[in-house]
Parts: C-alpha cells; structure tokens; sequence
C-alpha cells in the first residue's frame, strides 16, 4: 500500500469515530497504573520547556498530552485526524493541539526534548517505519528523549467496524527486539525496555511494549 493510501485510510477512520472514540477512550488510562507509571519515568527523563516542549505525536484525543502537562512537562500534541484533533481542543481546550502526519512533522529540526509516540506507529507500515523513526530523530534536541508503545505480536490486525462505522484501519503489532534494533539504526540509544502482560479488560488480546531511548549527542543549553 503506497504512503498517501495509508494516510487517507487511517485518517478517514479516525475521523468517523472520533466522537465515540472520545467518549469511550480518553480516560481509559485512569485504570491502568503501569502504563502512568512508564509516563511519569518518561516525564522524569525530559527536561522540557516552552522553549524545547514534548511534542505527543499521533495525540488522538490529547489524554497523554494531558497526563504530561499535569506532570509539568510542558507538552503538545500532533495527530493526522481533524477530527481528532478537534475533540482534543474540546475535551483541553488550554492544551495545544495541530493537525500533521510523523511521516513529516512540521516541527524545526532539533527543536523538541521529547517525542512520544503512544500507540501510533501502530498504524505505520514496516517499510515506512525507519523513515519515521529517523523523523523523530531530527526534530530531537541533542540527548532528547523518544516513548514508543505499542502492541506486541507478528501478525497485524485488520479493523473494518469501529462504533459502528465503516473504517480500513491496520494495527501493526511488533516485537520489542524488532523496534529496538530499528531505533538504534536511526541514531537512538535505547534506555527502557518494559513489557507488560495483557489486561484483562476486554480490549487488550496481545502483551504490551513501552521502549525509550535517546537521541545522539548531549544538550547544551
């Protein structure tokens, strides 16, 4: 599948369910500690700033982005939906949210002391991932920090229905061994590597990985 058709497919599902993903999906992390906890380590490790802030890329509905400034980490969010987009200016309306793609983040090279990246690579296919990961990468500060979660697994899983809509959205599922090995390629050095066993809440069917790793060089400011 060519990059333009994964971008308007993702897109498009997103913006049909954005709504009721809001309404059942932004608090989900209320209920699960482990994956705070790894946020606030995450928090711990960046030094942001409104000069050098985290920038939550692929933000959705802005609940990580919300969870970061309330640790305060200074922190905006990115998502390719408008829809998505929109509900996050709804549900934190003092909270800065822009409509972008990871595969070209309007961001100036060197500019950010965090990137994460919370459950939205999924939606990336392997042979796009090394270019976004290397994105990443540019628009870190020197010894600036990347998050990456996702779903661990081989097989990918292909949605058609959410809330009732008719949507094409692909959920890449990886091993942890795999994404660290493409982080270092990139230019990262890996910092975490936390695996979590599967909830059971009725919406979880594969453990879960949380990797950071940091950018080359030292900050010098």
């Amino acid at each position: 599948m060519a990059e333009s058709d994964f971008l308007q497919t993702t897109r498009q599902g997103y913006d049909a369910t954005a709504t009721e993903y809001a309404e059942r999906f932004h608090r989900h992390l209320d209920d699960k500690p482990l994956d705070r906890a790894v946020l606030i380590g995450f928090g711990g490790l960046v030094s942001a700033s409104e000069e050098h802030p985290v920038v939550d890329v692929g933000a959705g509905t802005g609940c990580v982005t919300e969870i970061l400034n309330g640790l305060g980490v200074p922190t905006y969010g990115i998502d390719l939906s408008p829809g998505m987009v929109a509900e996050a200016r709804r549900i934190n309306p003092a909270l800065r949210f822009e409509v972008g793609s990871m595969t070209s983040l309007d961001v100036e090279t060197g500019t950010v002391a965090g990137v994460v990246a919370w459950y939205s690579t999924i939606h990336i296919p392997d042979d796009h991932l090394d270019a976004v990961f290397t994105e990443f990468a540019r628009v870190l500060v020197p010894g600036g920090h990347l998050l990456v979660a996702f779903q661990v697994g081989d097989t990918p899983r292909h949605l058609t229905d959410a809330f009732g809509h008719a949507v094409s959205l692909t959920f890449q599922r990886r091993q942890p061994e795999e994404v660290a090995a493409r982080l270092e390629r990139a230019g990262f050095t890996m910092r975490a590597r936390i695996l979590r066993e599967r909830d059971d809440d009725g919406f979880e069917s594969t453990p879960q990985a949380f990797l950071i790793a940091s950018a080359a060089g030292t900050r010098g400011d």
